[in-house]
């Protein structure tokens, strides 16, 4: 019988790459050109839904994912200084619904994502994300400490009106990752501006922990007739919206 010689570190590599294509989600394998066709083509399927299926019900895998997808969101410095309610309470969503000019997405889809933003954002908030740092990381203080003194410097210079107005920009980053993976998952999403924050952090009691609406994202599955679901997605040319400096 002929031997054959395995080797070890090959196998144990092997295994090792298995487990790792395992951990990258299944619309990212595959060559780059499956990869960029399929981002474009779930960019190409999301639009801002008009009228969600009322019996559809996203899982608790996908609002974890959308959660997940939120806190992963990049912000400036990394503070994070925005949080997200996920609202399914219906009578909550009810009554929010005459402040959302009587937009029925905010009732009608399966979830209410409501992006807040931090009403006082403080220097204790820097120093709080400095100890996190040196939990997750543990970073000596010599290499941390002059940047923390650059934010500490940077947030007691500011009023408190740019301070919201800087966080009100990392919110729209968040929102534009939510849009982007929800479009890769299939979730149907409609992105809002047009509400009275003051009346649903009056509703959701927003100001006792310190927080204030600023966007909206309802999400769940467009109905079938939803008119908007056929329409041809209108964008300018790349010509028109691209400028490529050489």
């Amino acid at each position: 019988m002929k031997r054959y010689k395995i080797n070890p570190q090959k196998g144990t590599t092997e295994m090792k790459n298995k487990r790792l294509l395992n951990k990258i989600p299944v619309f990212l394998r595959g060559n780059s050109k499956d990869k960029k066709m399929h981002i474009l083509d779930s960019l190409k399927w999301r639009y801002a839904t008009k009228k969600f299926d009322t019996a559809s019900r996203l899982s608790n895998s996908q609002l974890t994912l959308l959660k997940e997808a939120f806190n992963l969101t990049a912000t400036s410095y990394g503070l994070q200084p925005i949080k997200m309610l996920v609202v399914q309470n219906m009578s909550l969503r009810e009554k929010l619904l005459p402040h959302s000019f009587g937009q029925r997405q905010v009732v009608d889809a399966s979830h209410l994502l409501v992006l807040c933003i931090q009403k006082n954002y403080t220097v204790q908030d820097v120093e709080s994300y400095f100890q996190l740092i040196k939990k997750v990381r543990n970073t000596p203080d010599e290499v941390v400490t002059p940047f923390k003194n650059h934010l500490l410097d940077l947030v007691s210079n500011k009023t408190t009106e740019q301070l919201r107005e800087a966080s009100k920009s990392q919110a729209y980053l968040a929102l534009g990752n939510l849009l982007t993976v929800c479009a890769t998952q299939q979730i149907d999403s409609c992105p809002m501006e047009g509400f009275l924050p003051k009346k649903y952090d009056e509703i959701l009691d927003l100001t006792s922990k310190n927080l204030e609406a600023v966007l909206l994202l309802p999400v769940g599955t467009r109905a079938e007739d939803d008119y908007m679901a056929s329409q041809k997605k209108v964008r300018k040319s790349l010509e028109d919206s691209v400028i490529d400096i050489q």
